[in-house]
């Protein structure tokens, strides 16, 4: 593999071309334990959550998205990653992706359709229906629909009969007992939270799949994380 190094938040960060795609490795600074963290979209945001597991022995690694509305190649690029890491750094075949607004909508997406390689989801204000984010009422509508007709090319008129929504692949997590970590705020008007995580919340209480949410009151979309981060800790811990 070439690659270069620098330096990410006090740890060693290797920097590839992954299918004509940027792509980092982050290193731990203690012997590393063979599992690793995907952030699915806006590396570098809310970090506190990854830096506490690299600390841990968690490695951090990222792949680039065609946009951050989500292609199906974009999967079949973090797949194509899961096993180059796993062959050129003996990590394990499975990671945990973390998935941040958009980057929720890539960590559904890649668990639903490759399962093999997903440990447990940590999703945090994800974006689950296109219908509410970024067509509906929020704030950014016009904004964020505009760039989705970009690069999706769907209408809201499409929309409406769509049968691919990142909710629409929950029952495929359910399927192959993912865990999944959700956090949202109660006051979201970017991804409003009755639109998106509570409607995944409702289909995973009833699963008989581990699952744990935090909802935080009065809080916006902004910031994504906890101020506490130990209970996601203890459930990265317990299922990965």
């Amino acid at each position: 593999m070439n690659y270069s190094e620098d330096i990410w938040n006090g740890f060693k960060r290797l920097s590839f071309d992954a299918d004509e795609r940027e792509a980092f490795l982050v290193l731990p600074k203690i012997e590393k334990n063979g599992k690793w963290l995907l952030k699915t979209e806006y590396f570098g945001a809310f970090p506190d959550f990854e830096i506490e597991m690299l600390k841990r022995g968690y490695s951090l690694a990222y792949v680039s998205n065609s946009t951050r509305w989500h292609r199906e190649s974009d999967d079949d690029v973090k797949a194509e990653l899961a096993v180059r890491l796993q062959k050129e750094f003996g990590l394990s075949d499975k990671c945990m992706p973390v998935g941040m607004s958009c980057g929720g909508m890539h960590a559904v997406y890649f668990a639903a359709k490759y399962p093999e390689y997903v440990a447990a989801l940590y999703l945090d204000a994800p974006v689950l229906n296109l219908l509410s984010c970024p067509c509906g009422v929020g704030e950014g509508t016009d904004e964020m629909y505009g760039e989705f007709l970009r690069d999706r090319g769907i209408t809201v008129s499409q929309l409406i009969n769509y049968r691919s929504h990142p909710i629409d692949k929950v029952p495929a997590l359910i399927m192959n007992r993912i865990p999944v970590f959700l956090v949202c705020g109660d006051s979201d008007g970017v991804v409003p939270y009755p639109e998106n995580g509570e409607i995944l919340a409702q289909m995973y209480e009833n699963s008989g799949v581990p699952f744990e949410k935090v909802v935080k009151p009065g809080c916006g979309h902004h910031p994504h994380g906890l101020s506490n981060l130990k209970p996601l800790i203890d459930f990265a811990e317990k299922y990965y």
